[in-house]
């Protein structure tokens, strides 16, 4: 099994690179996995801890028995507040505790590998452009614009399309009027550049124009159709859409 040890990254880039891999994995747990989550982390279970790694994977499990571990240790403990406080500030909380790990995990590959000053500033501009664990988890970053009339259609239509999409072709909400090509272009321009700083609730990954999108119905965040398995064909047919967060608080309510 991969421990978060697998690996040493030595450059500013395999350390970045490390770090999103780990906070991808970490966001999964928190956002798409999250029933799954839930459950691993038994308050009458010892310490527990949520680990991210390289690959993008996640795991709950004991810290090292090493000491000092080879790699500083995520907070311990995150279930025992599980059935202490509601559910999204729980997930908030280890959200914030999974972000600090991340920090500290880079910083000591910097220390480890000697980084200077400007490897040190660099690493953590690039870290610090992506939206912490804690803005994606509870929906903080900046949510994108519902509808723009200056590309659309369908402005004096009063019904509200279903599903809320961002498709990578043009339809529905975000359908754009026919004009020529160039116009085109700088209407896609237009778009790529309003909505280019909207995040997956999944993967927090930037928006891109040729990738299709979906919206939560209930939360309001934006997914990448991939990240939560839904096409375009099938959003056609769902006429209000629940992200797997979502969908799990609901049944767990019931």
């Amino acid at each position: 099994m991969e421990g978060p040890g697998a690996y040493n990254p030595r450059t500013v880039e395999e350390v970045f690179r490390d770090f999103k891999g780990r906070r991808a994995g970490m966001i999964k747990a928190l956002t798409t996995d999250v029933e799954e989550f839930f459950q691993q982390c038994d308050p009458e279970k010892e310490n527990l801890c949520l680990y991210g790694f390289p690959s993008e994977q996640w795991e709950v499990n004991l810290p090292a028995e090493e000491v000092p571990p080879e790699l500083p240790e995520p907070a311990l403990g995150i279930n025992f507040a599980r059935d202490g406080m509601q559910e999204k500030d729980w997930l908030s909380l280890v959200a914030v505790h999974s972000d600090a790990w991340l920090l500290a995990v880079a910083f000591y590959f910097g220390a480890r590998f000697g980084f200077d000053k400007n490897d040190r500033k660099r690493l953590f501009s690039m870290i610090n452009d992506l939206p912490t664990i804690f803005e994606v988890v509870t929906g903080t970053v900046k949510k994108p614009v519902k509808e723009k009339s200056s590309v659309s259609n369908h402005s004096s239509n009063k019904s509200k399309p279903n599903p809320k999409v961002r498709p990578s072709e043009p339809e529905g909400k975000f359908s754009k009027v026919v004009q020529p090509k160039d116009d085109e272009e700088g209407l896609d321009e237009e778009d790529e550049e309003e909505h280019g700083d909207t995040l997956c609730g999944a993967c927090g990954e930037n928006y891109a124009s040729d990738e299709f999108w979906i919206c939560c119905d209930i939360c309001e965040k934006w997914f990448h159709g991939k990240c939560v398995k839904i096409t375009p064909a099938r959003a056609e047919h769902i006429k209000q859409y629940k992200c797997p967060s979502c969908s799990n608080k609901r049944a767990r309510q019931n």
